[in-house]
C-alpha cells in the first residue's frame, strides 16, 4: 500500500493566464508531478491560490466569454459574462476551469476539495 503524503503548494495568480494556471493546478491535484503516480489512485497534493482578483485574461475574453450553467429544465440556461463573474466571485472562474481539466471520475470531487482559493 502506498503511503500518501500531501504537501501544500502555494500559487500566486497575479498576472497569470487562467488556463495556464488551471492546468498547473490540475496537474498537482491529480498527483502527476510525483513519481508514484497511478491514474486509479488519488495521490495529489493540496493547492492554495492567492491574489485571485489579479487573474489575467487575454484578448476580448472579458467582454465575450460567458460562464454557462444549465439546470436540466427547459429554459434553465443561465449565462454570466466573465467580466461580471470576475467582479462578484473571481474564484468561481478558476474553480470551473480546474474542474473541467480533471477527469470525470469518482475521484474528481475529492481532488476539488483540496483546491483552496483565497
Amino acid at each position: 500500500m502506498i503511503k500518501i503524503e500531501r504537501k501544500i503548494h502555494k500559487l500566486d495568480a497575479a498576472n497569470q493566464a487562467t488556463g495556464r494556471l488551471a492546468s498547473q493546478i490540475a496537474l498537482i491535484l491529480r498527483g502527476k508531478n510525483k513519481p508514484e503516480y497511478q491514474p486509479n489512485l488519488d495521490l495529489g497534493d493540496i493547492v492554495e491560490v492567492i491574489n485571485i482578483k489579479l487573474l489575467k485574461f487575454t484578448g476580448k475574453k472579458l467582454e465575450q466569454k460567458e460562464h454557462i450553467r444549465y439546470s436540466g429544465h427547459q429554459g434553465g440556461i443561465k449565462r454570466i459574462k466573465i467580466n461580471d463573474l470576475l467582479k462578484n466571485n473571481p474564484g468561481k472562474i478558476l474553480q470551473h476551469a480546474v474542474r473541467e481539466m480533471l477527469p470525470p471520475t469518482r475521484l474528481r470531487n475529492n481532488m476539488m476539495k483540496r483546491l483552496i482559493i483565497k
